[in-house]
């Protein structure tokens, strides 16, 4: 992830990137740094406030996390670990 920690989205409006994203990956002893499942991109509109991208990048999550379980649990990903 571009900006990873506890405040990624926020880091993100800061920075006035384009986009950002959501990123899905296992859990390893870093902050944000385990082997990437899935990602989708979120593209940060003009008019776009914090709140705004906070709730776009919310509804992306909900939809990819149901399908980064389906590709584990069709062992279409493995931790390589």
């Amino acid at each position: 992830p571009a900006f990873p920690g506890a405040h990624g989205i926020k880091d993100a409006f800061d920075a006035k990137v384009k986009e950002t994203g959501v990123t899905v990956h296992y859990v390893d002893e870093g902050v944000d740094t385990g082997q990437i499942i899935l990602q989708k991109k979120v593209p940060v509109a003009p008019e776009d406030t914090l709140e705004t991208l906070e709730t776009k990048v919310h509804e992306v999550e909900y939809e990819i996390y149901p399908e980064a379980l389906r590709k584990i649990l069709r062992r279409e990903v493995t931790y390589k670990g």
